[in-house]
């Protein structure tokens, strides 16, 4: 299951607290994954159409509330591999044009609005109703190490409504224009933190907190098998240099005659071609110090070559 399936599973299974709640979730909805249809004569049908079923019956129970019928309907889409689609289809009686009416969907004269009015997002927790209702209709996630949150919308307005209304709350998004559609994102676990705990999605802040964490495990793991595998390439290619100044010396007769120190780390490095500056340095009588030992393989190299 991705991240936006999961997130969408929590949100819809958030209680709204009041009416005014379930009014601003519902225009969230709407607004992300709504459509109307003009059938002349001042009248209307509408449809969600939504990807998940907990969305699906999510939308139908806030429907219901407001004693607005409507009926789930499943369809395929080949573009995506078959996945199933939910869509609720709304007949648009007087009650259901009513209600979205109050919700900011539709205008007085039943045409539809790009964003609802300001009543509809006047205090906090219909603020985060309307961000809950639509990131449910048209929310997406991926986590760390890239973490990007989006909000679709039919429109510009919609995104940038969405932007206002999360500014009143002191949180951060930006706009894009995608040409078929608009959203409204955040990137990074900061942000995107912010915007989830506006919609009370704490379980998925969790989850990417410690995808961050296992993320920056991961990438501080590979920083760290990457200097070590460095290391040990610049150690190989010293100690091949280091023998075959060696060799050189034994084969003529030169190194019999070197100082004991400079005999003696010739012969360690001889007998131990991986080992590291340090450890020849400890096999050294007595033990001496890394920088030590790498001038006298040093002074090997310079007598080798002369």
């Amino acid at each position: 299951m991705s991240l936006s399936e999961d997130l969408r599973k929590e949100l819809a299974a958030i209680a709204p607290r009041s009416e005014c709640d379930r009014l601003a979730e519902l225009s969230g909805l709407f607004h992300s994954a709504g459509s109307v249809h003009l059938k002349g004569r001042g009248e209307v049908s509408l449809h969600v159409d939504v990807s998940d079923s907990a969305v699906a019956r999510r939308a139908f129970s806030l429907l219901r509330g407001f004693a607005v019928s409507s009926e789930i309907r499943t369809y395929r889409r080949r573009a995506f591999e078959g996945g199933a689609r939910y869509q609720l289809h709304l007949a648009g009686d007087d009650r259901a044009v009513q209600v979205l009416h109050e919700a900011g969907v539709l205008s007085a004269r039943v045409t539809p609005l790009a964003s609802p009015p300001r009543r509809v997002v006047a205090t906090t927790c219909c603020r985060g109703a309307y961000l809950r209702g639509a990131l449910l209709g048209g929310g997406s996630l991926s986590g760390p190490p890239s973490a990007h949150l989006e909000l679709r919308t039919a429109e510009p307005e919609g995104a940038e409504f969405l932007v206002r209304i999360a500014a009143d709350e002191g949180v951060q998004l930006r706009t894009a224009d995608r040409h078929r559609h608009a959203v409204a994102y955040a990137k990074g676990a900061e942000a995107i933190s912010d915007v989830l705990a506006l919609a009370g999605a704490g379980r998925t802040i969790l989850v990417l907190e410690e995808g961050a964490v296992m993320a920056a495990t991961r990438s501080r793991a590979n920083r760290i098998a990457n200097a070590d595998h460095a290391n040990l390439v610049r150690t190989s290619r010293a100690a091949h240099v280091q023998l075959l100044a060696i060799r050189r010396l034994r084969s003529n007769g030169e190194f019999a005659e070197l100082p004991p120190q400079l005999q003696e780390i010739g012969e360690l490095r001889e007998r131990h071609p991986t080992f590291s500056l340090r450890e020849l340095a400890l096999r050294c009588e007595p033990p001496t110090t890394k920088a030590a030992a790498h001038r006298r393989l040093q002074k090997l190299q310079q007598l080798a070559a002369t």
